[in-house]
């Protein structure tokens, strides 16, 4: 079988194959707490990461960030306002942490993107958005040379943020507050493997602090090329 969809959208039997064995793995962990709604398949781990070891990623992103863009044909300047830098998956900072949420998923971490890590000063935001493609973009041809679609997304706070900077999810209601350690993840896929729309988030604006995350998105197909 095929493994991009030829046509945009629609079910997709990797896609769905890769949702299935992710949320039986999750399911089964302990330290693991899924969403309770049907919409989507939604998961938290609180404590996922030691306080130490997100300090080290705030000073990281710290020392390297730039003002963050969107994968867009036209760019709102508003629609992200906060800073971002790429980490550097083979550092020692920063490897035990791109390794253990793979390993946490079960998914191999060649399909994995490199980790992002995300800063949100006072008022800065991300509008609600989606992490998988618009297949029907010119965008999507080079989507599919580097790993096709997004399947699921891992985010993990590196702080708490003394008022605002959740992450809500408007379609569903499920609205996330920043908690130092506590990591999020989320199918952007249905249980068939085509997008789903509810998955639909916004990253709401810091109004006191400041907010650090470190965001890690996995591909269909394999990020890191042989």
């Amino acid at each position: 079988m095929a493994l991009f969809a030829k046509k945009p959208g629609g079910p997709s039997p990797v896609r769905r194959l890769v949702g299935e064995s992710v949320s039986r793995r999750l399911d089964a962990n302990p330290a693991v707490k899924r969403a309770k709604v049907d919409e989507a398949q939604i998961f938290y781990h609180p404590d996922f990461l030691d306080a130490a070891t997100c300090d080290r990623l705030v000073a990281l992103i710290d020392a390297n960030r730039r003002r963050s863009t969107v994968l867009a044909e036209e760019s709102v300047q508003d629609f992200r306002t906060s800073d971002s830098c790429d980490m550097d998956r083979w550092s020692p900072d920063v490897r035990p942490t791109d390794e253990a949420i793979a390993d946490l998923l079960g998914i191999d971490p060649v399909h994995g993107e490199t980790m992002q890590g995300q800063r949100y000063a006072v008022g800065q935001h991300f509008r609600a958005h989606f992490d998988y493609f618009n297949e029907a973009q010119a965008y999507w041809p080079k989507m599919v040379e580097t790993g096709g679609q997004r399947t699921w997304t891992a985010m993990i706070y590196l702080n708490d943020v003394e008022e605002g900077g959740a992450t809500w999810f408007p379609t569903i209601g499920i609205r996330v507050a920043p908690k130092k350690g506590l990591l999020l993840t989320w199918n952007n896929m249905k249980p068939d493997g085509d997008r789903n729309t509810a998955t639909l988030h916004e990253g709401m604006p810091v109004v006191q602090g400041t907010k650090y995350i470190v965001t890690k998105w996995f591909r269909e197909g394999n990020w890191i090329k042989a």
